[in-house]
């Protein structure tokens, strides 16, 4: 084959030349490629002639010929009349792997972060049978570029259950299928900004998704003091802002429901500087002493616009959620979503129309009610029997608590590295304040448990491990 030509990169081509028959001049020009990207052949590279390097391997020249072709035209090759082929200059290597740049555990023995729901609640039995249901009858029509708000069906499915649960006015017009709240967040920053609006307030503590996903829509973040009621009114409005994203069913961190005057007043708020409430639904299907209180945006729909998903009550994966809209804002949110994606996946939409109208989302919400409520329930029992005194704050909801331990087991910073020491992941309220959420010289450890994604029996190893490392 040539002294300039060296020998083993031609042995990659090898297994390709074992192909089938009918798949071989295919395998040939893919192996050639790889071997061209990967770097084994290097830029400036001569080739064999197409008679050389049929016989080596044992193929026809038509073979060798038509892959040298195929890749001269995409650029790989350069051919030279008279002077044979060569790899060509423009090829660069690229990654070798696919990275894999999706949250990872922490490597704790216990991690009591939050946000994290069951996954192994899924009801993995179920969702397949209405896969091979709604795939079976669906009609081939269904399959092309869905409406942007999302298919009528589950529109229809979505207002009815999100009336009947979550006591909203969801008209079916004005609601929009996302992927997550994430997207409903990031379509009304668009649509906020592009009505001229700069900034926005949010909670302070708060979501830690809400700011960035908001900024990255072009608006600036005011951040805004919470009260024992809810979102403190006087600050907001000193603050000018015409928009505020809240959590008002249960308020992310610190656990608390807004009042009823809060909410009111919120309302009367919004009312007098014609401004808007974004309500992050999150959790609220998950109350454990109570009916869950109803949503903001059933007193209001003109002035709230309405999020939620099904990342806490069947996994985050999914990527489904939805956005009712003031009617008011619905077109430009529509022409919005229909810019950013085209819709979204209609399979899946269908899928979980036909759960929800066969009863499945809600016995998937009382299952995770029934497991959710008993692991709350344990961390309380654990904090009480190993660390007595601590104070746990906010209603029973949602998939965390807030726990203030005891000013003995501080200071904060002290207990955190102790607790990393013991192997127990921890987030404390103060990672979700852009400004203090601690006064001045405040005694004690305030920490954000999230407990929905363990075991009983793991929430007790952990707060045994962390007892165990405080006492020493």
């Amino acid at each position: 084959m040539g002294a300039d030509r060296p020998g083993p990169a031609w042995e990659l081509l090898l297994p390709a030349a074992a192909a089938p028959t009918r798949q071989r001049g295919r395998a040939l020009q893919s192996a050639l490629r790889d071997a061209v990207r990967s770097g084994r052949l290097a830029a400036g590279t001569r080739l064999p002639s197409s008679r050389e390097l049929a016989a080596d391997l044992g193929v026809s020249r038509g073979l060798v010929t038509e892959a040298y072709e195929q890749l001269t035209a995409e650029g790989y090759l350069r051919s030279d009349r008279g002077s044979g082929t060569w790899v060509g200059e423009a090829v660069r290597a690229g990654e070798s792997a696919a990275r894999d740049l999706a949250p990872q555990a922490s490597g704790a023995l216990v991690d009591f972060r939050p946000g994290t729901p069951d996954l192994s609640l899924f009801p993995r039995a179920a969702w397949a049978a209405a896969h091979r249901s709604v795939l079976a009858r669906l009609p081939h029509h269904a399959l092309g570029y869905p409406d942007p708000r999302g298919l009528p069906e589950l529109r229809t499915a979505l207002a009815s259950l999100l009336t009947r649960r979550r006591g909203v006015v969801a008209d079916p017009e004005c609601l929009v299928v996302c992927s997550g709240v994430a997207q409903a967040m990031t379509l009304l920053g668009f649509v906020l900004r592009g009505r001229g609006l700069g900034t926005i307030g949010v909670e302070d503590p708060g979501s830690p998704e809400h700011g960035p996903l908001l900024s990255a829509a072009g608006l600036s973040m005011t951040p805004l003091p919470l009260d024992r009621d809810g979102l403190a009114m006087e600050p907001l409005r000193r603050s000018g802002a015409a928009a505020v994203a809240t959590t008002p069913a249960h308020q992310f961190p610190t656990g608390i429901a807004y009042s009823a005057q809060r909410r009111a007043e919120l309302l009367d708020w919004a009312r007098a500087v014609d401004g808007l409430i974004v309500e992050d639904d999150y959790d609220g299907d998950f109350r454990y002493d109570r009916a869950p209180v109803g949503a903001l945006q059933g007193l209001d729909p003109e002035r709230v616009a309405y999020s939620g998903s099904v990342s806490k009550s069947l996994a985050p994966g999914l990527r489904l959620g939805w956005l009712l809209v003031p009617r008011r804002m619905r077109d430009e949110v529509v022409e919005r979503k229909r810019t950013m994606d085209l819709g979204n996946p209609a399979l899946d939409q269908a899928l979980l129309a036909d759960f929800i109208d066969r009863g499945g989302y809600d016995r998937q919400l009382r299952r995770c009610q029934r497991a959710y409520r008993e692991r709350r329930d344990a961390l309380v029992h654990a904090l009480a029997a190993h660390f007595p005194g601590t104070e746990v704050s906010g209603i029973a909801a949602g998939l965390h608590i807030i726990a203030r331990l005891p000013g003995r087991y501080g200071p904060e910073e002290r207990f955190l590295a102790r607790a990393a020491r013991a192997g127990v992941a921890l987030r404390p309220l103060s990672a979700h304040t852009t400004a203090r959420a601690r006064e001045p010289g405040e005694p004690g450890v305030r920490l954000v448990l999230g407990y929905a994604h363990l075991t009983p029996s793991d929430i007790m190893r952990g707060i045994r491990l962390l007892a165990r490392e405080a006492a020493d």
